[in-house]
């Protein structure tokens, strides 16, 4: 079996909440039957390919990141600490001085320094190599490149009970960052979440969507991406790529396979906001996206949303605060969007993105118990129902 063949450990992170769409997305890659691990908080454990690895990177919508478990083994010293990971493959993947980011959590475990540890794996790593790396501070969402152009390896390093987990970050950015928003509005929606709510409304890629809050226009730029097929990550960069076993001809060839499969055909996709800034910010976001022309943006209150005729799908990321001020004009605005849909949406699917109970109430649409989900650290709530007719 060749080394692209052969199979490694991995771990597909994902925002609590998205490991079951993720599950989704990977067997509709594929990647079924046993390689494919039950999903677990945060993530799904899978048995892949080098060719696996790149499309995990490539067209998951809806991951933060894929890792690599590197080795496992005990360590109550960090003496054996470094030993031990020193005898780990880090040549399949660092360079001789590349620079390295660890992070390093530690649970119940004789070594419980998180700094000591990261110190003794950066040496283990230079015993390896013969050259010691350059430790760099981790970045959890843009990790800032060298003036060389190589993106740090993140390495994690998770002790819990004296046992050491050690995996290599593939992806480097976190994967929402798919390279268009450039110009983001107030709260912006990760895209990550954008096409989780999207998945979870059952849109069908055909029927027409509207989006009455779209902000910087995260969910109609998923929206298009999706129904014409593109893969979000085809125009990022990514960590594997400086890999010492990185095989350019198998990442163009996935690359190549993916820009075959895309499709010009994409339903008619609705988005107004009643900030002018926002809509600035969303048009040039899909303009980046190379999804502009699929797309209908408006300068406009929610009162003023004209949906065509037949049915259609309302996925939406409506304001929420936390301020006692605002909460009368919060219940105020959920009511107004409820009226404002069972007057002109009857019978349309709805999805809503929300953190509270009560605003989701307020709405008064026929809502399936909601699911809990987080955005950027912040506990929400996805509802999906029908607008009464």
């Amino acid at each position: 079996m060749s080394h692209l063949e052969t199979e490694q450990r991995l771990f597909v992170v994902t925002a609590p909440g998205l490991e079951a769409f993720t599950a989704r997305e990977m067997r509709a890659l594929g990647l079924v039957g046993r390689r494919v691990g039950q999903p677990t908080i945060g993530g799904l454990e899978f048995s892949g390919s080098l060719r696996d690895l790149y499309r995990l990177n490539l067209h998951l919508r809806t991951a933060s990141r894929v890792i690599v478990r590197l080795g496992e083994f005990y360590a109550a010293a960090f003496s054996e600490l470094r030993k031990k990971a020193s005898r780990l493959p880090w040549e399949r993947y660092l360079r001789p001085g590349q620079p390295v980011a660890v992070r390093a959590t530690c649970h119940q475990s004789r070594l419980y320094h998180s700094d000591a540890v990261a110190e003794r794996i950066l040496g283990a790593i230079g015993d390896r190599l013969g050259v010691l790396p350059e430790l760099v501070v981790w970045d959890e969402d843009s990790p800032k490149t060298p003036p060389q152009g190589v993106i740090p390896q993140g390495v994690v390093v998770r002790l819990s009970n004296n046992m050491a987990m050690v995996s290599l970050d593939s992806s480097g950015a976190l994967l929402h960052r798919r390279g268009y928003r450039l110009a983001t509005a107030k709260a912006p929606l990760r895209e990550t979440l954008a096409a989780a709510m999207l998945l979870a409304s059952e849109w069908d890629m055909e029927a027409p969507l509207l989006d009455p809050f779209c902000g910087s226009g995260t969910i109609p730029i998923e929206a298009a991406l999706l129904a014409r097929r593109i893969a979000p990550g085809k125009a990022r960069r990514f960590a594997f790529m400086d890999w010492a076993s990185f095989e350019a001809d198998l990442w163009a060839e996935e690359h190549a396979a993916a820009l075959a499969a895309e499709r010009e055909v994409v339903p008619l996709l609705l988005a107004s906001d009643r900030d002018a800034g926002a809509i600035r910010a969303a048009e040039a976001n899909a303009e980046r996206a190379s999804v502009a022309g699929a797309i209908t943006f408006t300068c406009q209150a929610v009162s003023a949303i004209t949906p065509p005729p037949g049915m259609g799908w309302v996925v939406t990321n409506p304001p929420y605060g936390v301020r006692v001020s605002a909460d009368k004009d919060l219940r105020n605005l959920y009511a107004q969007l409820g009226n404002i849909l069972r007057l002109h949406c009857p019978g349309w699917q709805v999805a809503l993105l929300c953190n509270s109970l009560p605003l989701l109430q307020q709405a008064r649409l026929q809502l399936e118990p909601p699911q809990s989900w987080v955005n950027g650290g912040l506990r929400v709530l996805f509802a999906r129902g029908t607008v009464p007719g």
